[in-house]
C-alpha cells in the first residue's frame, strides 16, 4: 500500500468514526437503535460526496487558472444543495462581515500608533 492510499485509508476511518459518534448521540436523543451497517453506509456516503467536492472545487479553481480554492467556489459547489447553500453564504457574510470589524479595528490602532509616534517626536524636537 503506497502513501496516498494509506492517507485516504486513515481518512474513511476518521470519517467513519466521526459519522459513527454522531449517529450514536443522534440514537440516544432519540431513544433509537441505529445499526452498523447503517453506520457504515453513511460513513462511506459522506466520505464519496467529500470527494466529489474536493474535485469539483479543484475543477472550479483550475478552470478560473488559479491555484488556490475560493469561497466562490465552495458557494459554486454548494449550489445543488439549498440548505447547505443557504448555510455557506450565512457563514461567509460572517466572515466578511468579522474580517471587515478587524480591518477597522487595525486602522484604528495604526492610527492611534502613528499619531502616538508623532506626539512623541514633537516632544523630542521640544526637548533639543
Amino acid at each position: 500500500m503506497d502513501e496516498d492510499e494509506a492517507q485516504k485509508q486513515r481518512l474513511k476511518a476518521a470519517v467513519h468514526y466521526t459519522v459513527g459518534c454522531l449517529c450514536q448521540n443522534i440514537a440516544t436523543d432519540c431513544e433509537k437503535q441505529i445499526t452498523k451497517q447503517t453506520i457504515a453506509a453513511i460513513a462511506e456516503t459522506a466520505f464519496r460526496q467529500c470527494d466529489i467536492f474536493a474535485k469539483d472545487l479543484e475543477a472550479f479553481a483550475r478552470h478560473a487558472k488559479r491555484h488556490t480554492v475560493t469561497v466562490d467556489d465552495v458557494k459554486l459547489t454548494a449550489r445543488r444543495t439549498t440548505a447547505l447553500s443557504n448555510y455557506i453564504q450565512q457563514k461567509s457574510e460572517e466572515l466578511a462581515l468579522n474580517n471587515q470589524e478587524l480591518k477597522e479595528k487595525r486602522k484604528k490602532n495604526a492610527a492611534k500608533r502613528k499619531s502616538k509616534d508623532m506626539e512623541a517626536e514633537e516632544e523630542n524636537e521640544l526637548e533639543d
